[in-house]
């Protein structure tokens, strides 16, 4: 393609330039985007960021430039180019597992290495013995083998109890036989199996003697160590594009009765004795469950971080971008910025004040994980008494371990599948641009959709909140109330519903935590009433279900805001100003949910038409005045480098419109070719072979 010619190079955006109009934003706001960014991230993780993009940069493996073009096949070797670059850089600087945590988040793509560094180094070290450490765990970190985790099939995803591959033991040799009896029983989706793993840690039914002890994981060589050949008997592949994440070789695997050695099964919790042929139950199986939730906690860990990409570049570039005239302003005043409208101030600002609200919530969950791990190690003791590892098993708020399940639960619910609706509005409230791949968001947005679904699908999970709400309300009208907050709310639900509930949701914060948590308790006892007086169906109230759980998270995100917002931390981290303004963002939050949720909290009785009325036509819009000023320094304060978010919409700098046009000029392989437009004519480019399409 020629070259620029040197009077486009000379062209400029017109007036206002979009360098200038961020510089206002940032000018009306003393919002301290440093101090507000140690709060968020620490000092030190800010530190190692700016040290990790140094380095990583400057790599030849890392450009960006051609993300957004090339094919799904060249992507794929691209990022295991990236993969092995990262794990060199790893070994050489001796990074800690949060090092390479943090260059992976920069790079911005899955790579094939995702599932072995994740899902299956985890597995092996939670589920496998001190011999099996040494065995594989070990042989794995140094990637002398390359593994995944492949539980997921064709026919079953959630409903891991319906699993059709089998694992029989072999009293006669000692070992277990792997087989795939449907094709159904295809293991489907396994990220990193479709042509770099050569081991998996394949979920069974296990079979002794002819009778099903139900899932069990085995590690599994599937392809040579030397040739990379799938073994005999194994099929494995490739399961094809998808909607996104196409720089991940999702893979497909079946097994024609392939044995592996009795070690192969990861026994810390669950054995068979190879003398006796017995089999062993794990003596605490709610620590399989406890670790389970660790890959959820960090799904709403991480959820904030990742709405907070498509806020900042979606309000970057709605400070800059500007269309039409205000209809009350002066006649000669030019173009409104598009984030002065109202319609796009309401679709945004809820979620920038989201992406903070989920932030804190994820912290609040890895606390609550982490104090539940603590608990767990004196689970043993004299008086501890044995449960089962599903919530169902569990008497309700016993100990932590159900709290956590049903948080973990609802949780990634509510949090993924608000990051991933929210970064569609973003987009849309790009404009046009927005459907570009160099807006940042399309990409980022179809890489991010499976997270509502993996790890148990939203709408599925929400059952598991609902059975555990309506234990804790069994529990309480039993006089047997646990002291967790989930028995205190439902609690102080009975004590006060004959007076029924008066709370200041636009004068008081506390008031609104209370009132979300009335909801919750008001549809917990409806609920309950359905289905134990009126012995309905569970099936005819999954619905009333997911609108529980939906509920019950919403009061924990709103609960978890309001103590950050009103924490010795912050309160000691941030200047008054901005300590009010987060006070400000927890109000959008929750009075926004509270608006959209309407019918629900006035059916409870949690708040009146009036205050519904008010809290929609000025305690919100009064919010969105008050916050606007403030809006690029908020995002800012997320401090993601240009290079991560990969967009010409969201630069810091503004030079939005200079920046698309480069990237659509000349980093656009399209521009190199010159077509044969003419229907009569066979070839498809001018001076190339004749096609023979």
């Amino acid at each position: 393609m020629p070259s620029t010619p040197e009077w486009v190079k000379a062209l400029k955006p017109s007036g206002p330039q979009g360098s200038e109009l961020l510089q206002q934003e940032r000018a009306q706001s003393n919002v301290n985007v440093e101090k507000l960014s140690e709060l968020l991230h620490t000092k030190e993780s800010l530190q190692r960021q700016e040290s990790l993009l140094a380095l990583l940069q400057p790599e030849k493996v890392f450009d960006k430039s051609q993300n957004h073009t090339l094919g799904r096949v060249e992507r794929l070797q691209r990022s295991l180019a990236k993969a092995k670059r990262l794990q060199q850089l790893s070994e050489q600087h001796k990074w800690s597992m949060e090092e390479l945590h943090a260059a992976n988040e920069l790079i911005g793509e899955p790579t094939p290495y995702g599932l072995h560094a994740s899902m299956f180094l985890v597995t092996l070290r939670e589920q496998g013995t001190p011999e099996q450490h040494k065995l594989f765990l070990e042989r794995a970190q140094k990637y002398e083998i390359i593994g995944c985790y492949a539980q997921t099939e064709l026919g079953h995803g959630s409903n891991v109890r319906g699993l059709e591959t089998t694992a029989t033991w072999n009293s006669s040799d000692k070992t277990f036989t792997i087989n795939s009896p449907t094709l159904t029983a295809s293991k489907w989706w396994i990220g990193s199996l479709g042509r770099t793993a050569n081991h998996a840690v394949v979920m069974a039914q296990l079979f002794i003697d002819g009778k099903n002890y139900g899932p069990h994981p085995f590690v599994v060589q599937v392809r040579d160590l030397e040739t990379h050949q799938p073994l005999e008997n194994v099929y494995v592949g490739d399961i094809g594009p998808k909607f996104g994440y196409n720089t991940m070789d999702n893979g497909f695997l079946l097994f024609n009765n392939v044995k592996v050695p009795h070690v192969n099964m990861l026994a810390r919790f669950s054995s068979i004795d190879k003398d006796t042929n017995s089999y062993s139950r794990p003596a605490l199986p709610s620590l399989v469950f406890g670790t389970l939730t660790w890959v959820r906690s960090n799904i709403v860990l991480q959820a904030g971080g990742v709405l907070a990409r498509g806020v900042t570049i979606a309000t970057r570039y709605c400070a800059v971008r500007r269309q039409f005239q205000d209809r009350d302003a002066d006649a000669h005043a030019g173009e409104n910025q598009v984030l002065n409208y109202k319609m796009v101030q309401v679709r945004l600002l809820p979620l920038l004040a989201s992406m903070y609200a989920l932030h804190f919530t994820g912290r609040g969950m890895m606390r609550l994980y982490e104090e539940n791990q603590s608990r767990m190690k004196a689970a043993n003791s004299p008086g501890q008494d044995s449960r089962g590892a599903g919530p169902e098993e569990l008497r309700a708020g016993a100990n932590l371990l159900a709290d956590l399940h049903a948080t973990s639960c609802g949780l990634k619910a509510l949090a993924s599948t608000t990051a991933g609706e929210g970064l569609e509005v973003c987009r849309r409230a790009c404009g046009g641009h927005g459907y570009s791949s160099y807006s940042g968001i399309g990409p980022w947005y179809s890489d991010y959709l499976p997270t509502l679904t993996w790890e148990g699908d939203n709408y599925m999970l929400t059952q598991q909140v609902a059975r555990y709400l309506l234990k804790s309300a069994r529990a309480v009208l039993a006089g047997k109330p646990a002291g967790n907050d989930t028995s205190q709310i439902l609690q102080t639900y009975l004590d006060r519903r004959d007076k029924g509930a008066s709370f200041d949701v636009l004068g008081e914060d506390k008031d609104i935590v209370a009132a979300f948590a009335w909801r919750t308790a008001h549809l917990t006892f409806e609920a309950l009433k359905h289905r134990d007086a009126e012995q309905r169906s569970w099936n005819s109230l999954l619905v009333d279900f997911w609108r529980l759980s939906t509920a019950h998270s919403q009061y924990l995100v709103v609960k978890n805001f309001y103590d950050a917002v009103s924490s010795p931390e912050l309160s000691t981290a941030l200047d008054p100003e901005t300590k009010a303004l987060m006070h400000q963002l927890f109000r959008l939050y929750a009075l926004h949910t509270l608006e959209r949720e309407a019918a629900e909290f006035f059916s409870s009785g949690a708040v009146t038409v009036r205050q519904i009325t008010l809290t929609r036509t000025t305690a919100v819009m009064n919010l969105l005045d008050e916050i606007r000023p403030h809006a690029v320094r908020l995002v800012d304060s997320w401090a993601i480098p240009d290079w991560q978010l990969d967009s010409s919409l969201g630069r810091y700098d503004g030079k939005v419109y200079e920046d698309l046009f480069r990237r659509a000029s000349q980093e656009n392989p399209v521009n190199d070719l010159t077509f044969d437009p003419y229907p009569w004519n066979s070839a498809l480019l001018k001076n190339e072979p004749k096609s023979k399409l």
